[in-house]
C-alpha cells in the first residue's frame, strides 16, 4: 500500500510539471502570435542585400564551395560562419522570394530561446514566476523587435540559441559539481560531458555572432548567483559546512576552470578585430575622450530604453557633441547604482549579477571601439537586458512587502501587457523600408544614414527625384558618409546627370577606399564616358580589394581589348 506522503509528494510533483508545461506553452505561443505580422514583412535595404539577396555566396544554398567561403570569408566586415549557413539552408529550403519564410526562422529561433531562458533560471534558482517573468520580459519586449524582425539580424537569434544552451550545459555541469544534498548525483564522465557540450556551443555561439565573447565572465557571476559556487563546500575541512566568506583559492578555481571558454574569447576578438578593420572608423574621426561620452551616454540611454521603450529606431547617429552635463550625470548614475548594487550583494546577490551582467555583455558594441556609424543599436541589447530583466523579476518581488505582492503581481502583468502592445506597434514600422526609415528619421536628428537608406527605398520604387532629395538631405548632413556619397552618385547617374554623379562617386572612393563596389561602380562609369585609363585603375583597385568579383574581371577584360 502507498504511503501517503509518497502520493501526495507525486501529485505535487505532477502539478509542477503541469504548471511548467503550461507556462512554456504559453511563452511560446504569445511570443509566435506576437510576432506574426513579420510573415507578410518584406526585406530591408540595409544589410539584407549583403546578407541574402545580392550575396551569391549564400542564395546559392547550402553547398560545400559556400560553406568553405563562409569560413574564410570575412564579408561585411563579420566572421560569423554559422550565421553565413543558416541564410544558406535558409535560401536553400525556401529562396529568396519568400521573405516570410525567412523572418519565420527568426520568430522560432527568439521563441526557443525565451524558452530555453526560462528552463535556465527556473532550473538554476526553482522561481517558476520569476524566471517566467524575466522570459516574457526578453521575449516580448519592443527592444528586440529589430533582432527578430530582420532577417539580417539571424545573427543575433542564431547566438541567443547557442548563448542558452552553453550556459544550460554550464549549469549542469556546475551543479553535478556542487556538494549539496540539493545536487544531483552525476558520473565524471556525465561532468565532462556538459563541461564539453558548453564549450561546444560557446564556439557554435561565437560563429554566429562574436558578441558573445563576454560568455565566460557571465559563468562566473552565475557562480556567484545562482549557483553558489563560491560559497559551496570545499571538501578539505571535513565538514559540510560551506564558505561563507569570500574565497580567493576557490576563486582561482573556478577561472582556471573557464580556461577553455577565455581562449575561444581571445581567438574570437582576435578574428573580429581583422575582419572588421574596415568597417572601423579611424581614432581621429571621433576622438577617444568622445567616445567614453558616447559610452556613458549609451548605458543610461539603454537603460532608459529598457524601462521606457519608445521613440525606437533602426540608427541611432553620433551627435556632434554630448554635453558635458550629461555626460558627467551619466557617469554618475552609473557609478551610484554600481556602488548600491555591489553594497547589497550579500543580501540580494541578483542585484550584482543583473547588473554586470548588463554592463559587461555590452562592453563589446558600446562604441570603445568604433564599428559603424550607430552611437548605440537596440539590437545590441538582445543578451545584455537579460541582466535588467533578472534585476527586475527577482527585485521588485523582494524588495516589495509581503503584504504588497498582489500589487506587484499586478505591475508585472501591466508591464508584460504595455510590452505587447508598444511590441506590436514597433512592428508595423518594419511592414516595409519607406515605413521603417521614414519613422527613423522622425524619432532621431540629423539621421544622415537614415535618409540614405530612405532615398534608396525611394530609388527602389522608381521614384529617383524622392531619393535625390533624401541622398542630398543625408550628404548636407554629413559630407563624409560614403554611403551617401556614393548613393546620391549612382542615382544622378540614372537622372542623367553625369558631372554632378562624377564628383558624388569620386568623393566616395577617396572616402571608401575598401569597397569594392563603390572601385568597380565608378569604374564603369569613368570607362562609359571616355575615361579609360582612370577607369582601369579603379577596375583593379575593386579586383584586390575582391578577387572573386566577376564582373569587375569582365570590365577589366573589356577595356584590354
Amino acid at each position: 500500500m502507498l504511503n501517503s506522503d509518497n502520493v501526495d509528494l507525486r501529485m505535487q510533483e505532477v502539478s509542477q510539471t503541469k504548471m511548467i508545461a503550461a507556462i512554456l506553452l504559453a511563452l511560446a505561443a504569445g511570443t509566435i502570435a506576437l510576432y506574426c505580422p513579420v510573415l507578410w514583412h518584406g526585406f530591408t535595404n540595409y544589410d539584407d542585400p549583403d546578407y541574402i539577396l545580392n550575396n551569391s555566396h549564400v542564395n546559392a544554398g547550402l553547398t560545400w564551395p559556400g560553406i568553405v567561403w563562409a569560413f574564410k570569408s570575412a564579408y561585411a566586415a563579420n566572421w560569423h560562419p554559422l550565421t553565413w549557413m543558416s541564410h544558406m539552408l535558409d535560401c536553400q529550403l525556401f529562396g529568396i522570394n519568400h521573405p516570410e519564410a525567412h523572418h519565420l526562422v527568426n520568430v522560432l529561433f527568439h521563441a526557443a530561446n525565451a524558452l530555453l531562458l526560462f528552463i535556465l533560471l527556473n532550473y538554476m534558482t526553482g522561481a517558476k514566476w520569476r524566471s517566467f517573468f524575466a522570459a516574457a520580459l526578453f521575449a516580448w519586449h519592443p527592444l528586440h523587435v529589430e533582432s527578430v524582425a530582420w532577417a539580417s539580424e539571424r545573427k543575433d537569434v542564431l547566438s541567443g540559441f547557442f548563448w542558452m544552451l552553453t550556459l544550460l550545459c554550464y549549469a549542469r555541469f556546475a551543479r553535478s559539481k556542487a556538494r549539496s544534498p540539493q545536487s544531483t548525483v552525476q558520473s565524471p564522465q556525465s561532468q565532462r560531458a556538459f563541461y564539453a557540450l558548453a564549450v561546444l556551443f560557446f564556439a557554435c555561439g561565437l560563429m554566429s555572432k562574436p558578441m558573445v565573447v563576454t560568455l565566460p565572465c557571465v559563468l562566473l557571476l552565475l557562480d556567484f548567483w545562482p549557483l553558489g559556487r563560491f560559497n559551496e563546500t570545499d571538501g578539505t575541512n571535513g565538514t559540510d559546512e560551506p564558505f561563507q566568506r569570500f574565497n580567493l583559492l576557490k576563486v582561482r578555481r573556478l577561472i582556471l576552470e573557464k580556461i577553455p571558454f577565455f581562449a575561444l574569447t581571445a581567438a574570437s576578438c582576435a578574428i573580429t578585430l581583422l575582419a572588421q578593420h574596415n568597417a572601423m572608423w579611424s581614432s581621429a574621426s571621433l576622438p577617444f575622450s568622445f567616445r567614453v561620452a558616447n559610452t556613458l551616454m549609451a548605458y543610461v540611454r539603454y537603460l532608459s530604453k529598457i524601462f521606457l521603450p519608445i521613440d525606437l529606431a533602426l540608427i541611432y547617429p553620433y551627435p556632434h557633441a554630448w554635453p558635458l552635463a550629461g555626460v558627467v550625470a551619466a557617469g554618475a548614475v552609473l557609478l551610484a547604482l554600481t556602488i548600491v548594487f555591489v553594497f547589497q550583494a550579500k543580501r540580494f546577490p541578483y542585484l550584482a549579477v543583473g547588473w554586470f551582467w548588463f554592463l559587461g555583455t555590452l562592453i563589446p558594441v558600446i562604441g570603445l571601439v568604433q564599428v559603424g556609424v550607430q552611437s548605440m543599436a537596440d539590437r545590441y541589447t538582445y543578451l545584455p537586458s537579460i541582466g535588467i530583466f533578472i534585476v527586475a523579476a527577482w527585485g521588485i518581488s523582494d524588495l516589495m512587502a509581503v503584504s504588497a505582492r498582489k500589487v506587484a503581481m499586478c505591475a508585472g502583468a501591466c508591464a508584460l501587457i504595455a510590452c505587447l502592445v508598444l511590441t506590436s506597434i514597433q512592428l508595423r514600422y518594419w511592414r516595409n523600408d519607406i515605413s521603417l526609415f521614414t519613422h527613423t528619421v522622425l524619432v532621431t536628428t540629423d539621421n544622415y544614414a537614415a535618409y540614405d537608406c530612405l532615398g534608396k527605398s525611394w530609388q527602389q520604387r522608381g521614384n529617383l527625384n524622392r531619393a535625390n532629395q533624401c541622398y542630398e538631405e543625408a550628404v548636407q548632413l554629413e559630407p563624409d558618409y560614403p554611403l551617401a556619397q556614393f548613393d546620391l552618385g549612382m542615382n544622378l547617374v540614372a537622372l542623367g546627370e553625369p558631372a554632378g554623379a562624377s564628383n558624388h562617386l569620386a568623393t566616395a572612393v577617396q572616402l571608401w577606399p575598401g569597397s569594392a563596389v563603390a572601385q568597380y561602380d565608378f569604374g564603369v562609369f569613368l570607362r562609359q564616358h571616355g575615361q579609360a585609363q582612370d577607369a582601369a585603375a579603379h577596375l583593379k583597385a575593386a579586383l584586390a580589394i575582391q578577387p572573386d568579383f566577376p564582373e569587375a574581371r569582365r570590365e577589366l577584360d573589356a577595356l584590354k581589348r
